[in-house]
């Protein structure tokens, strides 16, 4: 018998945020989804601290919080107005939470947030192979295309050279420049 959470994975990647160079998730998005209050959620971190080293969860500073303010169209009225910044916590974080959090919805919403993380990875994974591919494809038709460029600027400045005209001269026409062509 296995219970599962509704909770759809466009959600949690829109809750997936980039800070200090790590994927993390805000408390508070946390605490909705494993529907505990967010104090709840930081008490309980709060007590557990040593499970949570700083590649697992760290406090943003005020500074870093107004910039994610700004920054981040995202963001809830709600979040935008908190009086303290949030906690972040990394994809390990995240995981660490369902040892604190003693409850069948924690484990449930940790598997949730697993699987976007890593489905998450996987798309970042394939846009760099695809701008890999991009990139391949560039420099080998750049080099194919500067021929082609070089060709149209010979073609251009032979155009801007006084060039000799083509033809018969007809006989009596004279040596002078005024010579008539057919």
């Amino acid at each position: 018998m296995e219970t599962s959470v509704a909770v759809q994975e466009e959600i949690l990647a829109q809750q997936i945020y980039i800070l200090r160079g790590n994927r993390v998730m805000f408390d508070y998005d946390l605490a909705n989804l494993y529907e505990i209050e967010t104090r709840v959620l930081k008490q309980q971190v709060r007590r557990n601290r040593e499970r949570f080293p700083e590649d697992f969860m760290f406090e943003l500073t005020r500074e870093e919080w107004e910039d994610v303010i700004t920054n981040c169209d995202n963001l809830s009225i709600y979040s935008r107005y908190k009086p303290f910044p949030p906690f972040t916590f990394t994809e390990q974080g995240v995981s660490m939470l369902s040892s604190v959090l003693h409850s069948r919805r924690a484990i449930l919403v940790n598997i949730a947030i697993m699987r976007a993380f890593v489905n998450l990875r996987r798309l970042i994974e394939a846009n760099n192979d695809l701008v890999k591919r991009i990139d391949s494809m560039e420099e080998r038709y750049d080099k194919k295309f500067a021929l082609v460029f070089e060709a149209i600027k010979e073609l251009i400045r032979q155009e801007n050279e006084p060039r000799e005209m083509i033809g018969y001269k007809l006989p009596g026409s004279g040596s002078g420049k005024s010579n008539t062509y057919l």
